[in-house]
C-alpha cells in the first residue's frame, strides 16, 4: 500500500480507531490506528514532515533504503531501545517513539555526509536549487562540512539528453530507488533499474541504454519522484522559476487527471500531477504532463475570419458577430430553423456545451444539436439508459482496488486512458483476474489470464456465448434477478437456443476460451467491466453495451464497490457534453425533447419557444446538407473532416452548406472548408468544469490569459446569443454552472464555490452529497431490463468482403489524441511521427510487404499509402491503424455504416484490400 493511500485511509478511519490503542512520542500518549506505520502515525499527529525522509514518496510503497527517517523505539518486554526505519515499521500499542533522539540525529547526519561524498556540490547552479529534497534534509540535519573523502569516478557521468522530454544527470543520483519504484509501482513499465553493487551501484535505463532508445512511455513519474535533479525533463519542472501554480484538469482523455500548472506571468513553465488528486494520485501520462506546448504555438488562430470572394480574410469580432447574426436570421426566415445545425465539443467545458445547446434550441429554435459523443459513446448512453435508466458509469475507477476481476472489452487503456490503464496493469500484476476481449494483443492482453481475440464486429456473438455458459453453469445471481430485474425469463429462453458452433466460427474464438473467461467472471466475488470504442463503434454497438449491462445483472455485479459497468470515455468531457444536452433527442439533464411536459419546462426556464421534435444527429446533418436541407452548420472544436468516417462525403456536405462556421484553436482540416472562423481559447485560458468518465465534475481553472485575439468558447456563444436578440447574462463559469444546477436534476447540489480539489460525482443532492456508486438499491427505471439480441454481421462485410477481404479496425496510440490537432504541435510528434498499418507477418508475406514498406490501403470509398508495421499484435486477416496525421487521412476509407440505434459510425469494421505501394506517403485520394 502506498504511503498516500495509507495516509488517506488513516484519515478516513481515525474516528473508528479503538482509543485504548495508544503509543508514546517523547512520552506523550497518542492514539494509533490499525495498519499504520510509525511515519504515517507521526504525520497524522505532527504534520507532513515530522522526521526527514529521502526515499519516501506519497504515491510509493514504503521502502526503507535511505534510513534517514529512522527513529528510536522501545517496546514493552522487548529489550532496550532500537533504531528502526519509521517508513515501513508498524506502530504498535504502547510503543515508545523518540523521533529526534541524539542517537538518530547522529545517524541521519552521518548518512547524509556519506551521500554527499558522491554528490556534486554545485547547488547554486543546479536546476532544483531551492527545491531539492537532499538540500533540505542536509540543512535540517545540520550538515556544515563533509568529513569523508569524495567518491571517485561518479561525478562525471554523462548526461542523457536523447529524449524528447526526459533528461538525466546521474551524477546527481543518491540511489534512493524512487525513480525505479515510480516506474514499477505507478506506471508499471519497469524501464528503470539498479545495476552494479556497492559503491558502483547506479541507475540504468532499459538494458543500460538511453531514454530515447528504451521502452520509456514518457509519463514523467520518475522525474516527479526524483528528490534531486538526477532525472528531470526539458521543462525543468522542479525548478522554482515559476511564480504561480494553478490546479486544473487535463483536456485530453476521459480520465480527468488533475494538473498543477506552474507559470511565470503568462508563460507556462511546467506541469506536475498533484498527489492529493483522487483521480490520478500524483500520476499522469505524457500528454497531460508534457504536451502543452500547443498553447502559444505560432499556428494558433488569432483573429476572426470571413471568406470573401473565396478567400478567408481577417475581420474584427464586431464584424463577424454582425455577419453571423444577419446570415443565421436570413436562413431562419427563408428556410426555417431546422435548416441550421450545431455540433458542440467534448473538448469544451460543461458550461460551454450547455450554452451551445441552449443557443441552438432557444435562439435558433431547432433541436439540430449534436456532439462528438455521437461518433464514440452514443451507444453507451443509449444502451445503459435502456437497461439501467442512466447512461453513465456505475462506479469509480478507485474500485479497481476492491474488485476481484476486471473485464476489459474493446479498449486499450494503457494507450487511450493511460493513468487508468496503469492502475489496471498494476492490479493485474498483483493477481486480480483480468479478462480482455480485443482483436489485438494489447498491452493489457499480455497481462490477462483470459484474452479472447475475437474478429472485429463479433462482440455480440462472444458476449452471448459468455452469458450462455454462465447460465448453463447456474452461476447466476437468482435473488438479484428476481428482485431487481424484468425480462430475464424470455431473455434466458432466447439465449439458450444459441448456436455455439456458429458463434465460435464467426468470432474466431475457441469456445473453451470463452467458457473459461465466462466462469472466471461469474465466480469472482466482485467483477467490474470496462469498455471502450471497440464496443461502441460497431453496427451493433448499442446492443453490445446492453449485453455488458446484462452480464453484470445476471451475476449481481451492480450496486456496490468493486463491480459495475464502466465506460472508458474517449474525450475529456464526453460525459459532460451529453449531460448538458448536446444531443438532438434529449435536452440538458437527459430530458426527452418530445415530451410536452419537458418542452414546457424548458420553455419556462429559457423564456423562449422550443421545438418538440427530434433534430438531426451528425450523420443526418451531412445527409441533409447534401440533399440541400441544411444551409448553416456551426462546429465547435471538432475536426469532422479528419475524424468522421467517409471523409469525401463529409467534405461534400460542407461544400454544399451555405454557411459553415468553425470555432477552433488551429486551422484544422475542417476549418479549411469554413466560411467563418472564430478563434477560441484553449483549456488553459479559461475556467469551467469537466465531467470525467466516472461522473466526477471537476473545476477547470484558468491558468493564463487568453491568447490575444481569441475568446473562450462560452464567451463567443453568449456574445452571439445577445447579438441575435436573446438576453443571456454575461458569461462566467460560476454563473453558468448555477444556471445548469437549476435545470439539470443531478447537478442540483453542484456549486462553483463548493467544488473542492477532487470535485463531486453526480447525482449530487441539493445538500451537496455526491454519489460514488449508482443503482445501490434500485435502478433509475425501477428494474433493470433484459432484452436478447442476436449477432448480426456488419453490412460493410456483407456488401464488400468478397472484393475487399481484409478487415481494418482503427485505434489510438499513446502519444497522440484523435486527429492530433494539439499533440502534433508538441514534442510528442518527435516520439511518434506518423500513422502506421499493423499487418500480421502471414499477410505481409502474401503481398511481399516488409516492415517499413509503404502499403496501398484501399476500400470501396478511397485509398491511402501508409507505412507497414509487421506485428503479431493482430491476427491474420485483420489490419489496424490510427488517424492522427492529416497526411494520411485514413477516414477517407472508413464507411458510413453506423450503429443501428445510435448512429455511431462503425470505425472498427472496414472492408479493405492491400498491396505494396509504388509511391511515397501521399494524401488520401477518393476512388
Amino acid at each position: 500500500m502506498s504511503t498516500l493511500k495509507s495516509d488517506l485511509d488513516t484519515t478516513n478511519t481515525i474516528q473508528a480507531a479503538s482509543m485504548h490503542k495508544m503509543a508514546y512520542v517523547d512520552g506523550k500518549r497518542l492514539p494509533i490506528v490499525d495498519g499504520e506505520t510509525i511515519l504515517s502515525f507521526l504525520r497524522r499527529h505532527y504534520g507532513e514532515k515530522p522526521v526527514p525522509t529521502l526515499c519516501d514518496a506519497p504515491n510509493l510503497d514504503p521502502f526503507g533504503s535511505c534510513r534517514v527517517c529512522s527513529v528510536d523505539v522501545a517496546r514493552p518486554g522487548n529489550g532496550g531501545v532500537k533504531t528502526v526505519a519509521s517508513c515501513h515499521t508498524p506502530v504498535a500499542p504502547d510503543m515508545q517513539i523518540f523521533p529526534n533522539s541524539k542517537n538518530v540525529q547522529r545517524l541521519r547526519k552521518n548518512i547524509i555526509e556519506l551521500v554527499l561524498t558522491d554528490h556534486p556540490l554545485d547547488c547554486l547552479t543546479c536546476e532544483v536549487n531551492g527545491n531539492c529534497e537532499l538540500q533540505d534534509v542536509a540543512a535540517r540535519v545540520g550538515i556544515r562540512d563533509v568529513r569523508y573523502p569524495a567518491g571517485a569516478d561518479h561525478l562525471d557521468r554523462a548526461k542523457d539528453l536523447s529524449h524528447a522530454y526526459m533528461t538525466s544527470d546521474l551524477s546527481k543520483c543518491i540511489n534512493c530507488y524512487r525513480c525505479v519504484r515510480a516506474c514499477d509501482e505507478v506506471q508499471g513499465e519497469m524501464v528503470l533499474s539498479m545495476a552494479g553493487r556497492g559503491f558502483d551501484a547506479h541507475i540504468i535505463t532499459g538494458a543500460d541504454t538511453t531514454f530515447a532508445e528504451s521502452d520509456c512511455v514518457s509519463c514523467g513519474a520518475c522525474a516527479q519522484a526524483c528528490p534531486t535533479s538526477a532525472i528531470s525533463d526539458i521543462f525543468q519542472s522542479k525548478a522554482i522559476t515559476a511564480t504561480e501554480k494553478t490546479r486544473t484538469v487535463c483536456t485530453y482523455c476521459g480520465v480527468g487527471c488533475n494538473l498543477e500548472v506552474s507559470t511565470n506571468g503568462n508563460e507556462i513553465k511546467s506541469i506536475r500531477a498533484p498527489y492529493d488528486a483522487e483521480v490520478n494520485h500524483g500520476h499522469t501520462c505524457l500528454k497531460g504532463r508534457y504536451a502543452f506546448q500547443f498553447y502559444n504555438h505560432p499556428e494558433r488562430l488569432r483573429t476572426p475570419q470571413i471568406r470573401k470572394n473565396g478567400v478567408l480574410e481577417a475581420v474584427s469580432w464586431d464584424e463577424v458577430y454582425d455577419y453571423l447574426a444577419d446570415k443565421l436570421q436570413a436562413i431562419k426566415t427563408e428556410h426555417g430553423a431546422d435548416y441550421i445545425a450545431g455540433i458542440s465539443s467534448s473538448r469544451c467545458t460543461n458550461e460551454e456545451n450547455y450554452l451551445m445547446q441552449k443557443f441552438v434550441r432557444a435562439v435558433i429554435g431547432t433541436n439540430n444539436i449534436d456532439g462528438c459523443a455521437r461518433v464514440c459513446h452514443s451507444p453507451t448512453a443509449l444502451g445503459m439508459q435502456r437497461t439501467f435508466g442512466t447512461g453513465a458509469a456505475t462506479n469509480s475507477v478507485n474500485d479497481i482496488e476492491h474488485t476481484d476481476c476486471m473485464l476489459v472489452i474493446g479498449a486499450n487503456p494503457t494507450d487511450a486512458h493511460p493513468v487508468t490503464g496503469a492502475r489496471m496493469k498494476q492490479a493485474a500484476m498483483k493477481g486480480t483476474t483480468l479478462i480482455v476481449l480485443d482483436p489485438r494483443e494489447t498491452e493489457l492482453a499480455r497481462y490477462a489470464q483470459h484474452h479472447l481475440p475475437l474478429r472485429p464486429g463479433t462482440n455480440v456473438a462472444v458476449l452471448n456465448m459468455m452469458m450462455y455458459y454462465i447460465i448453463e453453469a447456474d452461476l447466476v445471481d437468482h435473488e438479484f434477478i428476481d428482485t431487481r430485474t424484468d425480462g430475464y425469463r424470455d431473455f434466458r429462453e432466447a439465449l439458450m437456443t444459441l448456436d455455439i458452433d456458429q458463434m465460435e466460427k464467426v468470432s474466431g474464438v475457441e469456445r473453451h476460451l470463452v467458457k473459461e473467461a465466462a466462469l472466471a467472471y461469474a465466480t469472482a466475488g466482485n467483477a467490474m467491466s470496462f469498455h471502450g470504442l471497440g464496443v461502441t463503434e460497431h453496427s451493433q454497438g448499442t446492443f453490445t453495451v446492453m449485453q455488458i449491462a446484462e452480464l453484470a445483472m445476471i451475476t449481481g455485479n451492480i450496486g456496490r464497490r468493486g463491480v459495475g459497468v464502466n465506460p472508458l470515455r474517449g474525450q475529456n468531457n464526453v460525459q459532460g457534453s451529453a449531460d448538458m444536452g448536446v444531443q438532438p433527442h434529449q435536452g440538458a439533464g437527459y430530458l426527452d425533447v418530445t415530451s410536452l411536459e419537458v418542452k414546457e419546462k424548458y420553455e419556462r426556464f429559457y423564456g423562449a419557444k422550443l421545438p418538440g421534435h427530434i433534430g438531426y444527429k451528425i450523420p443526418e446533418m451531412f445527409e441533409a446538407a447534401i440533399a440541400g436541407k441544411l444551409k448553416a452548420l456551426w462546429i465547435i472544436g471538432e475536426d469532422v473532416v479528419q475524424t468522421d468516417p467517409n471523409t469525401q462525403k463529409v467534405i461534400k456536405a460542407l461544400q454544399n452548406t451555405d454557411l459553415v462556421v468553425v470555432q477552433e484553436i488551429f486551422m484544422t482540416e475542417t476549418a479549411k472548408y469554413a466560411d467563418v472562423i472564430l478563434p477560441a481559447s484553449s483549456f488553459l485560458e479559461k475556467s469551467g468544469t469537466f465531467t470525467n468518465g466516472e461522473r466526477r465534475v471537476q473545476r477547470v481553472n484558468q491558468v493564463i490569459e487568453p491568447l490575444e485575439g481569441t475568446k473562450p468558447d462560452g464567451q463567443i456563444i453568449v456574445d452571439i446569443m445577445n447579438r441575435m436578440g436573446y438576453d443571456q447574462a454575461p458569461y462566467s463559469a460560476a454563473s453558468t454552472l448555477a444556471e445548469i444546477s437549476q435545470i439539470v436534476p443531478f447537478f442540483a447540489g453542484i456549486k462553483w464555490e463548493d467544488l473542492d480539489i477532487n470535485g463531486k460525482q453526480w447525482p449530487v443532492a441539493p445538500d451537496g452529497t455526491d454519489s460514488k456508486i449508482l443503482h445501490k438499491e434500485t435502478f433509475k427505471i425501477g428494474k433493470g431490463q433484459f432484452q436478447y439480441h442476436a449477432f448480426r454481421e456488419s453490412e460493410e462485410l456483407i456488401a464488400h468482403q468478397k472484393d475487399f477481404p481484409y478487415i481494418l479496425t482503427t485505434n489510438r496510440e499513446l502519444e497522440h489524441y484523435n486527429c492530433g490537432t494539439m499533440t502534433r504541435r508538441t514534442n510528442n510528434v518527435d516520439i511518434l511521427t506518423e500513422d502506421a498499418l499493423m499487418i500480421h507477418p502471414e499477410d505481409a508475406a502474401k503481398h511481399f510487404i516488409a516492415d517499413g514498406d509503404m502499403v496501398c490501403l484501399e476500400s470501396p470509398r478511397g485509398k491511402a499509402d501508409v507505412k507497414a508495421r509487421i506485428t503479431e499484435e493482430v491476427k491474420p486477416g485483420i489490419l489496424s491503424t490510427t488517424f492522427h496525421f492529416p497526411e494520411i487521412m485514413i477516414n477517407n476509407i472508413t464507411s458510413d455504416v453506423s450503429d443501428s440505434e445510435a448512429l455511431c459510425p462503425e470505425y472498427k469494421v472496414v472492408a479493405v484490400r492491400i498491396r505494396k505501394s509504388k509511391g511515397k506517403h501521399k494524401h488520401m485520394q477518393p476512388t
